[in-house]
């Protein structure tokens, strides 16, 4: 039985329900704040791919927050995948971040393990899990 609650409604679930290829890019958030940053990367996107996957705290370095990173390529007309890794939350700020995402119109969610700590810049960090 299928949960309507749980669709997104947007292109990227569209074009995979359909059964069609659907053709991804990647775009990672800067280390700062710098907004105008990610329009640059998300400008050769737009047209071209059917959804990018933010990262998260790529290569397990602190960067800017996923989701405000898609909220920016979302507003420049590319569909995002919010990607939340679990090494750096616990099941609060996870279930937080859903919500959150959720309520500023992000569809597309990927949630993944993400590199280990020791491969970053703070390789004495705790993992959370």
């Amino acid at each position: 039985m299928e949960n309507n609650d749980m669709k997104s409604a947007g292109n990227f679930e569209k074009i995979l329900r359909a059964g069609h290829f659907a053709f991804t890019g990647e775009l990672g958030p800067p280390r700062g704040a710098n907004v105008d940053i990610i329009k640059k990367k998300a400008a050769p996107l737009k047209g071209m791919v059917d959804a990018v996957n933010i990262t998260d705290n790529q290569r397990a370095m602190a960067r800017m927050a996923s989701w405000a990173t898609a909220l920016v390529v979302m507003n420049e007309g590319v569909e995002p995948v919010y990607q939340m890794v679990c090494r750096d939350r616990n099941r609060l700020a996870m279930q937080a971040d859903v919500i959150g995402a959720y309520a500023l119109g992000l569809k597309n969610m990927l949630c993944i393990s993400g590199d280990h700590q020791q491969f970053g810049d703070h390789p004495n960090a705790k993992g959370v899990f």
